[in-house]
C-alpha cells in the first residue's frame, strides 16, 4: 500500500498533468513534504512546479532541499544551474557544473543532466565550441542508456509519413466550417509543428486575449490514437463513427473543464501535425495553427535539450534532420489538401513584428484585437515546457539566426535547410 505522502505525490501529478490545476497540485506536494520532509521526489516536483509558474526563488529553495536529501543528484544540480543562467550567473554555473562533472563515479543519467546544463551555460558565455561538445556528449550518453527498440527508427517513421500522405480524404473534409462551435463548448485551437518552433510563445500570446485560454500540451489525441486507432493510420479510415464521436465529446469536455468559460482553448501538442486528418474530421470548427521557424535554428534548439524516448530523434543530428524532412513533407501535403484553413505562424516573423503576425491570427479567429497579445510580462499561467523562462521575457529576436554560431558543427545535417520556406 502506498504511503500517504506518495498518494499526495500521485494526486499532484494528476492535477498538474491531466487537470491543468497547478494550485491543487502545489497543495498536494506541500502536503506530501509536510508529511515526510525527507521525501526528495516531492521537493523536486515542487521545484519544477514553481519553475513552471515562474517563481525562481521558490523553485531554487525546493531544489536545494531535494539536493540536501540526495546529494549529487544531477537533475537538481542542473535545474539550479539553469536558474543561475536565467539570472545572469552563467560563469558561476559553468564553474559549478565542471566541478560536479569531475566527481568520480558519476551515474550516466546524472552526468547527462550536468552536460546539458553545462552546454547551456557555455552557450550563454559565447563559448560555442565548448557548448556543442557538452551537448554532443550529453546526447550520446542519453542515447546509450536507451534500449535499441526504443530508439528512433527512420524506416518506421518514413512508413508512417508515406501512409498518411497516401490516405484518401476522410468524410466531412470537403467544406471547411467557420470557427464556430457548440455554444456550450469552447472552440479548439490546435497549435502544432516542429518541437521548439515557437508554439509555446504563440500559445502564451494568444492566451493573453480574454477570449482565449491555454491547455498546454494535451495528451488526449495521441493517447486516443495509441489506444484505439492502431495500426495507424490504416485503422483511421475504418474507424467506427461512434468511437470518433466519443473522442470528440471527451475532448470537448476536457476543454470545458480547462477553459474557464473562454470561447477558444489552445492545445499546443506539437506532434499533432501527424493527426491533422483526424482533427479536421472531428473538429471542423477548430482553428489550426502550424508554427514554423528557420529549420537550422530548430535543429540546434532540439539538440540543446535533454529528451527521453518520447522524442527519440532528439539525440542525433542526423535523426533530427530526418524528422524535420518528414515533417516538411507531410505539412506540404496537409497545406495542399486543406488550403488556408491551416494558418502558418512564422516564429522569426513573430519576434520581428508581433503586432502584424498576432493581429492576423486574431482576426482569422474572428476576434477583436487586444493589446495584451503583445506582452509576455506578467504571465502567471504555468508553462510546462522547456520555454518556461523564455516566454516570460520581453519579445526579442536574439534566437533567430543562432545556428550561425554552430554552423560548422551542425554540418552536414543543416545542408539545404536554409532554402525551405
Amino acid at each position: 500500500m502506498a504511503r500517504a505522502e506518495e498518494v499526495h505525490l500521485n494526486r499532484a501529478a494528476i492535477f498538474s498533468e491531466q487537470l491543468a490545476d497547478p494550485a491543487s497540485a502545489r497543495a498536494e506536494l506541500e502536503r506530501a513534504t509536510a508529511l515526510n520532509p525527507g521525501f526528495a521526489l516531492a521537493w523536486r516536483n515542487l521545484g519544477q512546479l514553481h519553475e513552471d509558474e515562474g517563481r525562481a526563488g521558490e523553485a531554487r529553495a525546493a531544489y536545494l532541499r531535494a539536493l540536501e536529501l540526495e546529494p549529487g543528484n544531477g537533475h537538481d544540480l542542473a535545474r539550479i544551474a539553469g536558474l543561475d543562467i536565467v539570472e545572469g550567473q552563467a560563469a558561476a554555473a559553468a564553474d559549478a557544473l565542471a566541478r560536479h562533472l569531475a566527481v568520480p563515479g558519476l551515474a550516466p543519467a546524472d552526468e547527462a543532466e550536468l552536460l546539458f546544463a553545462l552546454g547551456a551555460a557555455q552557450d550563454a558565455l559565447g563559448a560555442h565550441a565548448a557548448a556543442f561538445a557538452a551537448l554532443a556528449r550529453g546526447n550520446a550518453l542519453v542515447r546509450q542508456q536507451i534500449p535499441p527498440a526504443l530508439r528512433y527508427d527512420r524506416r518506421r517513421h518514413d512508413a508512417l509519413i508515406d501512409a498518411l500522405i497516401a490516405m484518401p480524404p476522410l468524410p466531412g473534409l470537403a467544406q471547411p466550417a467557420p470557427h464556430q462551435s457548440d455554444p456550450a463548448s469552447p472552440c479548439p485551437v490546435f497549435i502544432f509543428g516542429l518541437f521548439r518552433s515557437g508554439s509555446t510563445l504563440a500559445e502564451q500570446l494568444l492566451a493573453r486575449h480574454p477570449a482565449i485560454a491555454s491547455a498546454g500540451e494535451m495528451e488526449t489525441i495521441p493517447a486516443f490514437v495509441h489506444q484505439h486507432l492502431q495500426p495507424y493510420p490504416d485503422r483511421l479510415a475504418q474507424a467506427d463513427p461512434a468511437l470518433l464521436a466519443r473522442l470528440r465529446d471527451d475532448y470537448l469536455a476536457e476543454l470545458r473543464q480547462i477553459g474557464g468559460g473562454a470561447r477558444f482553448v489552445c492545445d499546443k501538442r506539437c506532434d499533432n501535425f501527424l493527426h491533422l486528418a483526424l482533427l479536421r474530421t472531428l473538429f471542423p470548427e477548430a482553428v489550426f495553427i502550424h508554427t514554423r521557424r528557420d529549420r537550422r535554428d530548430n535543429m540546434l534548439s532540439i539538440f540543446s535539450l535533454r529528451f527521453d524516448d518520447s522524442i527519440a530523434y532528439g539525440w542525433d543530428l542526423g535523426d533530427i534532420r530526418h524528422w524535420i524532412d518528414g515533417h516538411d513533407r507531410l505539412m506540404a501535403h496537409w497545406h495542399d489538401r486543406f488550403g488556408d484553413t491551416v494558418l502558418t505562424l512564422d516564429y522569426d516573423a513573430l519576434v520581428q513584428d508581433p503586432r502584424a503576425v498576432m493581429g492576423d491570427v486574431i482576426a482569422r479567429m474572428g476576434l477583436g484585437w487586444d493589446e495584451a497579445c503583445l506582452t509576455t510580462s506578467g504571465i502567471d499561467a504555468p508553462v510546462r515546457t522547456a520555454s518556461a523562462w523564455q516566454v516570460r521575457r520581453p519579445l526579442h529576436s536574439r534566437s533567430s539566426g543562432r545556428w550561425r554560431d554552430y554552423a560548422a558543427m551542425l554540418a552536414p545535417a543543416i545542408d539545404g535547410l536554409g532554402d525551405r520556406p
